[in-house]
């Protein structure tokens, strides 16, 4: 479970949240600036919180109060931004790859088989990152971030940039993910048919407060 009460400044505005997540996927929708973005780095560990705390479970990631700020690396979490970012140098199943050499085996809570099976991304296992589409390199930044077994997954309109075709191809995708495990997730977006395909918990941002 996500607990969250914080106070952070920005340039822009100041963006105060409390959220208690009771939803295995909670999405956030609001304009463009109204900080929606800056709550999820703040929660991945980007960005430290002026005051107040974070907490997934029961592991306190951020405290104001004790000065307490876990680092991006040690939270479990992984985040999805707008435009996949794969390494050029490395095929799709390197890519994908890459995120179990920071874990042992018994940590996993996802196995590569099952991740390319999810996300129907066998064929492309010995392409280069440049021979993808983008619905498909976001496709493989879905499942890298997948394997690295994250406790929360964080997706920062993942979905923006994409044209409708491609659009309809993903959505199903995550739909799945919802279905098939157990996995907290955070959704940012513009688009609120986005959300209810995906029969998320609404809430919506506006000049960084929740209404």
């Amino acid at each position: 479970m996500l607990r969250c009460d914080f106070h952070f400044q920005y340039a822009t505005f100041d963006l105060h949240a409390q959220i208690d997540m009771q939803t295995q996927l909670l999405g956030i929708s609001g304009p463009s600036g109204s900080g929606k973005s800056t709550f999820l780095k703040n929660i991945v560990g980007l960005l430290q919180p002026k005051e107040g705390f974070i907490q997934l479970n029961e592991h306190l990631l951020d405290d104001a109060q004790t000065q307490l700020h876990v680092p991006m690396h040690q939270r479990r979490i992984a985040l999805i931004f707008q435009k996949a970012c794969l390494f050029p140098h490395l095929n799709v199943m390197q890519n994908l790859q890459y995120s179990l050499r920071f874990q042992n085996t018994a940590e996993c809570k996802f196995s590569f088989d099952e991740v390319v099976e999810l996300l129907e991304i066998k064929p492309l296992l010995k392409r280069r990152v440049n021979q993808l589409s983008g619905g498909e390199a976001q496709r493989i930044s879905i499942g890298r971030a997948l394997l690295s077994s994250p406790d929360l997954l964080l997706l920062d309109e993942p979905l923006t940039g994409l044209d409708r075709k491609l659009k309809d191809q993903i959505l199903p995708f995550l739909k799945n993910i919802k279905a098939q495990t157990n996995l907290p997730m955070i959704y940012v977006t513009h688009h609120l048919e986005e959300l209810s395909y995906l029969d998320a918990q609404v809430m919506y941002m506006d000049h960084g407060k929740i209404t």
